[in-house]
């Protein structure tokens, strides 16, 4: 990139540019030279704005988390309405959409990732995977105390179940992603499981 041209929010610049390479190639393409290029910048540009590649990688991470979160909390609030399964369903499908299973393939297998947003104070666990049970866990509650989860259910149980089965159909690399239809299936027999 040529010396004195401005760059417009150049951090949202780089998450973008990673999220296209994620999505394009898969987490091991995921480098700094590959992002700063997918974003039409120099190198140095990334180094400019963190400590270095693992600092980008994890603040990715924690931007991922942070709307899952605020999705979280959006489905609290809003307990009571929808079919539960449906909710979940599509909680479920946002986690484990491409980008999502690319962030927890790279936080898998980058330690120091791993290691950094594990120092966040975030919950134990897989980072990503444990804010997802998290969320579910408190929309799972929300929506016991509307009485449409059964009272006796083991929710931070229920809550890991769903999001451990999701894990395992959506990163299934042998098959196609279950579609809404499929998703909203497999909550609803767990579910039910739950309740028996």
């Amino acid at each position: 990139m040529p010396t004195g041209v401005a760059l417009r929010d150049v951090r949202q610049q780089l998450f973008d540019a990673a999220e296209r390479v994620l999505l394009r190639a898969g987490p091991t393409a995921l480098t700094s030279r590959a992002v700063t290029a997918e974003a039409g910048c120099a190198k140095g540009v990334l180094h400019r704005h963190f400590a270095d590649f693992d600092d980008f990688l994890a603040e990715l991470v924690r931007r991922r988390i942070a709307a899952l979160e605020a999705w979280g909390a959006t489905m609290r609030e809003t307990a009571g309405s929808g079919p539960v399964d449906e909710n979940i369903a599509d909680a479920l499908a946002g986690v484990f959409d491409p980008v999502g299973l690319g962030l927890i393939s790279l936080i898998i297998a980058r330690d120091d990732v791993r290691a950094r947003l594990s120092r966040d104070g975030r919950p134990p666990g897989l980072p990503l995977l444990a804010e997802a049970t998290a969320v579910l866990a408190a929309y799972l509650t929300a929506e016991q105390a509307e009485h449409r989860v059964p009272a006796g259910a083991d929710v931070p149980t229920l809550a890991l179940t769903l999001v451990g089965t999701a894990h395992l159909v959506f990163a299934d690399r042998e098959r196609t992603p279950p579609g809404p239809a499929a998703t909203r299936a497999l909550v609803a027999s767990l579910l039910r499981t739950a309740a028996s």
